[in-house]
C-alpha cells in the first residue's frame, strides 16, 4: 500500500460522504437493526478504527481511539467529515514512517483496552486491516442507503482517478 493507492480510498470515501449530503437528516441516523444500526453511526464506526489501530496503537497518539456511543448524537456530517481529514492525516504520518517500518513486527498493549491484552502484528497488516474494514462497512452502509429507497452511487475503487 502507498499514498497513491490510499487516494483511492479517499476518492471511494468521498464519493459516499457526498452521496450522504442528500440525505434526509433522519435517514442519516435511521436505525435499521443490523451492523452499526445506522448510516451515521457506521461513519464514526470507520474512522474510529483508524484512529484506534493506527492513530492509538501505531503511532500512539491516544489511549481513548473510540467515540463513546453517548457522543455519537454530536455528530453530523461535517463532524464526521473533519474526523476523517484527521484520519488521512493519521494515515500520512504512517506512509511517512521508514519503509522497512511497515513490516516490523511490534508486541504492544492495546492501548484502549481496560483488560490488558497484547498484540503482535505488523504496521503493514494493520493499515490493509483499516482499509479493508472501511470498504466491508461501506457495503453495509450502500445497503441500509438501498434499503430505504436511494441509489448509491459506485463505491468501488475501479471507478477512482488513477
Amino acid at each position: 500500500m502507498n499514498q497513491n493507492e490510499y487516494e483511492w480510498v479517499r476518492q471511494t470515501r468521498g464519493t459516499l460522504l457526498d452521496f450522504c449530503a442528500q440525505l434526509n437528516p433522519n435517514d442519516f441516523t435511521h436505525q435499521h437493526g443490523f451492523a452499526l444500526q445506522s448510516v451515521r453511526d457506521t461513519l464514526i464506526h470507520i474512522a474510529d478504527c483508524y484512529y484506534a489501530w493506527l492513530g492509538s496503537f501505531v503511532l500512539e497518539k491516544t489511549k481513548k481511539p473510540i467515540t463513546p456511543k453517548e457522543e455519537r448524537d454530536q455528530f453530523n456530517l461535517e463532524k464526521i467529515k473533519d474526523r476523517f481529514e484527521q484520519v488521512d492525516s493519521i494515515v500520512n504520518e504512517v506512509f511517512e514512517l521508514p519503509r522497512n517500518q511497515l513490516n516490523e513486527m511490534m508486541e504492544k498493549k492495546i492501548p484502549w483496552r481496560e483488560a490488558p491484552e497484547m498484540l503482535s502484528i505488523t504496521t503493514g497488516k494493520l493499515l490493509i486491516h483499516t482499509i479493508t474494514h472501511e470498504f466491508h462497512h461501506k457495503g453495509q452502509i450502500v445497503a441500509m442507503l438501498r434499503q430505504m429507497g436511494y441509489e448509491p452511487p459506485n463505491t468501488d475503487v475501479l471507478g477512482t482517478e488513477d
